[in-house]
């Protein structure tokens, strides 16, 4: 699944653009990994399911898949 994160927004919401693309704005700074973090704690919320970074982790654009 590819996504678009916009971190530091006033709001956190997840948009679905197409089957596996996503726009997501967070609340927490793009520092130390805490976007990030944040991302897969809204993932795991919004799907039920634990995901990790494939790719992009110093990136807006993320590719994450579905842990097993």
């Amino acid at each position: 699944m590819k996504i678009k994160i916009h971190a530091n927004s006033s709001q956190e919401k997840l948009k679905k653009i197409d089957e596996n693309f996503y726009e997501i704005w967070l609340r927490e700074k793009p520092l130390d990994g805490r976007a990030n973090d944040s991302l897969l704690k809204l993932l795991k919320k919004e799907f039920g399911k634990s995901f990790k970074i494939k790719s992009g982790l110093t990136s807006r654009i993320k590719i994450v898949e579905e842990l097993e």
